[in-house]
């Protein structure tokens, strides 16, 4: 047995690497997802098509070039052990495991071929100290790094701390996130092509708030790509 091997053995009797869905022990090869979680995901494919039920949240609301999620999101199911161990339990390698995943598919799109940068929806500062990391921002590198174009986790902030969204209204959503969003050195996203990032998409109101914002600069183009969409 090589020595590799061994230490990989002992570590994996101590400290076993469990499936981020479904909680059973990886194998050697499998990273993140065991490989029958992995071949069940439950993508939506909305990529593919302009007219999906993610883009048509924003009809009406705010103008952008393409709108979709990854999974499908339902209570109790895997996708939502998956997002609950990347956002409240310190499981950072979920984030830009799904981020490349996800930045495969976005490849093979048209609507998200011309891209030029991703950013992530922000975490306020204390949320961020908080919790350590900013979920957003670990998918959307992972994206960044598939499609091979810059992330800035630092252009778009977030100026006032919030409420939960979770169990608010569509309208108090918005009212809860409207005009908490500011754009740092404006000028890097002028005629930029940029994919915003969130991890869930539910209502739509904080993406709608951060794009509104970067809408704002000269000649810029919003794309939103989220790793769930939780019908609202």
């Amino acid at each position: 047995m090589k020595l590799a091997d061994f230490i990989h053995g002992f570590d994996h009797l101590f400290f076993p690497r469990t499936c981020q869905a479904c909680g059973h022990v990886l194998y050697k090869q499998e990273k993140v997802l065991c490989t029958k979680c992995l071949y069940h995901l439950p993508k939506t494919n909305f990529w593919h098509h302009a007219d999906n039920p993610v883009a048509e949240i924003f009809w009406g609301r705010v103008e952008l070039n393409a709108a979709a999620s990854f999974l499908f999101f339902n209570k109790s199911g895997k996708v939502q052990h998956l997002m609950h161990n990347l956002k409240y339990r310190g499981k950072k390698q979920i984030g830009p495991f799904m981020g490349e995943l996800i930045g495969k598919e976005l490849k093979k799109s048209k609507q998200y071929q011309t891209v030029d940068m991703v950013l992530p929806v922000p975490l306020h500062p204390d949320k961020l100290t908080k919790r350590g990391y900013n979920q957003s921002a670990l998918i959307a590198k992972g994206i960044a790094q598939s499609m091979k174009i810059p992330v800035y986790t630092d252009l778009l902030i977030k100026t006032k701390n919030t409420e939960s969204q979770t169990k608010k209204s569509r309208y108090e959503r918005w009212q809860n996130v409207s005009r908490v969003f500011k754009l740092q050195n404006p000028s890097l996203i002028k005629n930029k092509h940029i994919l915003l990032v969130d991890d869930v998409i539910t209502t739509g109101a904080t993406i709608e708030a951060c794009a509104q914002v970067l809408l704002h600069e000269e000649n810029v183009t919003v794309s939103v790509f989220s790793l769930a969409y939780a019908q609202g």
